[in-house]
């Protein structure tokens, strides 16, 4: 999704800094939220001796993947495509 959003942001021709910056910005919310209310719901599964586990491993790895998601993704795309660091007051 993240991916999807600077394309599209990239395809309204927008510098491609800012792109990956909005995008990132843009997904915040989203993905922050569905993560928190998963991660929320398996609190009570944790109580219980055969779905411990299983609820501890879905919680660790849905805050994983949303860090990886929100930070890690954003800095290797710019990484490996090139995009140098603007000040985005420059860039208006």
């Amino acid at each position: 999704m993240l991916l999807d959003q600077v394309n599209t942001e990239l395809g309204e021709g927008t510098e491609p800094y800012k792109a990956v910056f909005m995008s990132g910005v843009s997904r915040v919310r989203p993905v922050s939220m569905a993560a928190i209310t998963t991660i929320l719901g398996m609190v009570p599964l944790l109580a219980d001796a055969f779905f411990e586990s299983m609820a501890a491993a879905i919680m660790f790895g849905l805050g994983f993947a949303t860090i990886l998601t929100l930070i890690i993704v954003p800095v290797l795309y710019t990484m490996f495509h090139g995009i140098r660091y603007r000040p985005l007051n420059e860039m208006d």
